[in-house]
């Protein structure tokens, strides 16, 4: 079998930015049309909280849900060049709404174009997986004078920061994003329908309700066009995995870290799964995952129906954080063993001039 990219954080992170979701690899939103339907109420900062089924409809739900506190659209996945070369990329616009809706009772009549609750913020990445380097860069702009946001129009959802683009048709998904670096030029095919884990969409990250996200996948997209790298067009193709998710609460007191896999199988299979670690080193019963068989159907995963054990380490010598670097994964009730690697260690992603966070975000290989 084979793998296309795990996601996971092993840092201790305090309170600041990193709040931007309830726990984003150690980073940690008004109900308008879109959102109306939601299960939600307000949080005790104003903000609407995720409590129950999200009731997601599509492709009203590609697009922002603006009075949640933050919100991503997160693009992963491992690509092949012409040549035999393989790669890994990582595409992520987050959008942090800096204030409850009710803030802007207090906005002077008229406002300044450039005021704006919404902040954009982007991470992308390129593994040259024979070359051994992992290349990233980071933006961020506020969602005004067209400088960054979401748009709607008909069946299409566009996010922007910047030169940064993102758009989301009912056939095709397309990534563009260029540094003096390199670049990606990608179109993603969904070959299958958007999955909504949990409880219909709603998705526990703790020990109370609002402790939740409201969270879709598309697990296996069909993935072809072109990077750049020093200069040199490359034609790639491969298959891609997209996130999204959004939420009000912060990261729960006691869960430390977390190891989260979006693993796509020869098979046709994928899992989805996250582990939540707590400070005494056990998983907080809130970790969960999703199975999503070559046919579609999709299992829940609880805590309970899957084993973690962590088989390696990595050191960073940019941060000094020490990451889980291997694992295998074990889910006895669909007869899975997995050994999971990374394809290069050093895939750690520092933020200083956006979310201000270091994480681990990679492509890794798999056996089973």
């Amino acid at each position: 079998m084979r793998q296309f990219g795990v996601r996971g954080g092993a840092r201790i992170f305090i309170n600041d930015i990193k709040h931007l979701f309830i726990f984003i690899f150690g980073l940690a939103a008004a109900i308008n049309s879109i959102c109306a339907y939601c299960a939600a109420a307000d949080d005790a900062d104003g903000y609407l909280a995720v409590t129950g089924p999200c009731r997601l409809a599509f492709p009203a739900d590609h697009g922002a849900h603006p009075g949640y506190r933050t919100e991503w659209w997160y693009y992963t996945g491992n690509l092949t060049a012409a040549d035999g070369r393989p790669f890994g990329f990582q595409m992520t616009v987050f959008r942090r709404q800096i204030g409850p809706v009710s803030d802007r009772r207090r906005w002077p009549d008229p406002s300044s174009a450039w005021r704006t609750q919404q902040l954009y913020l982007g991470h992308i990445a390129l593994t040259d997986v024979s070359g051994q380097r992992h290349f990233f860069a980071e933006d961020v702009s506020r969602g005004a004078l067209g400088l960054a946001g979401v748009s709607q129009s008909g069946e299409d959802t566009t996010v922007v920061l910047k030169s940064w683009r993102i758009d989301i048709g009912p056939l095709v998904q397309r990534l563009r994003a260029a540094t003096e670096t390199f670049s990606i030029d990608l179109d993603l095919a969904p070959l299958k329908s958007p999955v909504l884990h949990g409880d219909r969409g709603y998705s526990r990250k703790g020990d109370t309700a609002e402790r939740a996200s409201c969270y879709y996948s598309f697990t296996r997209l069909k993935t072809e066009g072109t990077i750049r790298l020093h200069g040199r067009e490359l034609a790639v193709s491969g298959l891609g995995w997209m996130d999204h998710e959004f939420s009000s609460a912060a990261l729960q007191p006691g869960i430390v870290g977390w190891d989260w896999f979006s693993l796509q199988l020869d098979n046709g299979t994928e899992l989805m799964l996250y582990r939540l670690r707590q400070e005494d080193g056990r998983t907080h019963p809130a970790s969960s995952g999703s199975l999503v068989g070559a046919d579609e159907s999709i299992r829940h995963l609880t805590a309970a129906d899957v084993t973690l054990d962590v088989a390696g380490h990595w050191l960073s010598p940019h941060s000094g954080g020490r990451y889980p670097a291997a694992w295998q994964v074990t889910v006895p009730s669909a007869n899975l063993v997995l050994a999971i690697v990374p394809n290069l260690d050093d895939q750690e992603m520092r933020t200083p001039g956006s979310t201000a966070v270091t994480y681990w975000e990679g492509s890794v290989s798999i056996a089973g």
